[in-house]
Order: structure tokens, then sequence, then C-alpha cells
């Protein structure tokens, strides 16, 4: 598996970095008349297709939603394998009562948080990175 494995080199490296965009998730049934390279990510459930997305992407589809999220991308290549980054920043935002939703990529980890709580975010990310 490549990428980073090392806790601590994970946690000094990680380099948070705040997508300008709004993101919001959405419940759908289909997906069959959505342009998907347009989408985050698309998870399947029972309940549905989950698909986090731009707010502005979900507005041109007319998509229903009810929060907006901010997107942070930990910028290091984390391995799959990798034990605890995910803890460790979890913790770290749980301190400022700020909910951690991550999507885990092939070479990176993403973060998204409340809009409002964006920025707090990322001087918490940048302030873990320091330790």
């Amino acid at each position: 598996m490549s990428g980073e494995t090392n806790l601590q080199q994970l946690i000094k490296h990680m380099q948070p970095m705040l997508h300008p965009e709004s993101y919001v998730f959405v419940c759908t049934e289909t997906v069959d008349s959505l342009d998907m390279s347009k989408v985050f990510a698309r998870i399947n459930e029972p309940e549905g297709i989950t698909l986090i997305l731009t707010k502005a992407q979900a507005d041109e589809w007319q998509l229903t939603y009810s929060s907006e999220f901010s997107l942070i991308t930990l910028q290091i290549h984390s391995s799959l394998d990798a034990v605890g980054l995910t803890a460790a920043f979890s913790t770290a935002l749980a301190k400022y009562d700020i909910s951690a939703n991550v999507v885990a990529g092939f070479y990176h980890d993403h973060i998204l948080v409340a809009k409002k709580d964006a920025s707090t975010a990322v001087e918490v990310l940048q302030a873990v990175t320091k330790q």
C-alpha cells in the first residue's frame, strides 16, 4: 500500500487545505440523469444513494439538502493502512464541538465540517500539526 503510515509524520505534514466552495449531502433514489463526474463522492446505502457535491451543483440539479459544509483536504498522501490519523484530528475538533464527517480517498483524507466551523476547524488542524 502506498502512502505514509507513520502517525507522527501524518499529523506533522497533514497540511489542511480549505476548499472555497460550499458542499452539501443529498440522498436520491437514482443518479441516471446526473453527470457523476461533477460529484465529489457517492455512497450507496440501503436507504438511497448519498451524494456529496457542491451546493452550486445541487442547486443546478434541483436536489434537496438541509445543511452546508466546508471541505478540508489533508494534503499528505496517507496510506489506507494508516492507524490513528482520523482519531487524532477528530478528537482535536471534538474539543471545539466541531463535527467531522470524513471521507477517505486513495491519496487523501477529506473532512466536511459545518460551514460556520470552517475557519476554526482549519486553525485547530494547523495547531495539531505543531504539537
